[in-house]
């Protein structure tokens, strides 16, 4: 395994700091406005709770199933069975690697879009399986190209992953791209694992989609839900997987044996984030859609173009002529004191981009635009 992305972005400020320099990070996703009042009391009270500090079951609680249920009836219209199509999880991450695990033998095909999350490749990678590539080009808006995958590696293949809105590049799925990847996982019997992140931070008017919305969709997979991203919980690490049964319930019999279940009073917070603090994303989409409009103006008057994205609180930037991703990373680096995400960090397919995350306070934000249009401005246009 290469050194994990952001683990290696942490030294590199971490160097910086230390040498009494004041480095802003636009490289990785963290929000930096806290969790609502109400989920940070509803936590509170309930470790208070003897009762929670026993072990918790790994099935999930029943209120936690239900308050999953209705919120995906209400928000995106689909029926889960809370009982045996819902289980909590240690967070998205976790959910992403572990679930490679129960999904994938030795000498499986696992195809992973690039670039895309470290997990959709190391959690294969520890399963034994090999990973195929499925490139994520612009010129199919960032979403894989199932139509070229070879017929004897798609019917090797046990697990596909998918992520809309996606990370990095902040694409949102074409129409009618979920039905087409329903029916080629129907066709060659795999499971499709779709890493529903970001649904909950859009811009423009746009409402992401669930991909078990779509018709089909349980009878082929699941989908992670997290509300790290969307409540400002990514240190909590509470999310959810929902669909297919049998694979809810495999996934469940692989988390029995590696650990004990989420905590009783994160179960209880997310029950008030997925019901009483629904709306919450929706303010902190404003914030960041502020944000985005923000950096894209400042880069546009030094000459880099980026196509707003319509979710993900992240910018996917195209790197000036004359320069790589690393190259122009530590360009930034150097000369502006800011941090941004090499795109080959996500995969091969990254390179000639970087990736922005609009996830730190709106003033360090603007200095750190300020920074990069300052220090830049000359090499950008001289390259």
């Amino acid at each position: 395994m290469p050194p994990y992305l952001f683990a290696e972005l942490e030294r590199q400020i971490s160097a910086k700091t230390k040498a009494g320099i004041d480095v802003i990070s636009l490289g990785i996703g963290d929000p930096d406005l806290p969790t609502p009042d109400a989920i940070v009391e509803a936590a509170a009270a309930a470790m208070r709770d003897p009762r929670t500090h026993r072990y918790p079951t790994n099935h999930g609680s029943d209120e936690f199933h239900e308050a999953a249920a209705s919120f995906y009836r209400d928000r995106f219209g689909v029926e889960l069975d809370p009982s045996s199509e819902v289980i909590p999880v240690l967070g998205g991450k976790e959910a992403v690697g572990h679930i490679a695990m129960a999904c994938l033998d030795p000498g499986d095909v696992c195809l992973s879009p690039e670039p895309g999350y470290p997990p959709y490749t190391s959690g294969p990678v520890f399963s034994g399986a090999e990973v195929h590539y499925l490139p994520l080009t612009e010129e199919n808006g960032f979403f894989p190209d199932l139509a070229v995958v070879p017929d004897d590696v798609a019917d090797r293949a046990n697990l596909l992953y998918l992520d809309y809105p996606n990370n990095p590049t902040g694409a949102v799925v074409p129409g009618g791209a979920f039905a087409d990847a329903v029916d080629f996982a129907r066709r060659h019997e795999l499971i499709l694992v779709h890493d529903n992140a970001y649904s909950e931070i859009c811009f423009d008017g746009y409402v992401a989609p669930s991909f078990l919305e779509t018709p089909g969709a349980k009878e082929v997979g699941v989908e992670i839900f997290s509300l790290s991203k969307g409540w400002n919980m990514t240190g909590w690490r509470c999310g959810l997987v929902a669909g297919n049964a049998e694979v809810v319930e495999r996934f469940r019999q692989l988390k029995s044996n590696l650990d004990s279940g989420l905590f009783g009073a994160l179960q209880q917070a997310a029950v008030v984030a997925l019901t009483k603090e629904r709306d919450f994303p929706r303010r902190m989409s404003e914030i960041y859609e502020r944000r985005r409009d923000l950096v894209v103006e400042a880069l546009a008057r030094i000459g880099l173009d980026v196509t707003p994205p319509k979710a993900t609180p992240y910018l996917w930037l195209r790197v000036p002529d004359g320069h790589t991703s690393e190259s122009f990373a530590s360009l930034v680096l150097e000369e502006a004191n800011v941090v941004v995400s090499p795109g080959p960090g996500y995969g091969p397919s990254g390179e000639g981009f970087v990736r922005l995350s609009l996830t730190v306070p709106d003033e360090r934000l603007e200095e750190a635009v300020r920074r990069i249009e300052t220090s830049l401005r000359a090499s950008i246009i001289q390259a």
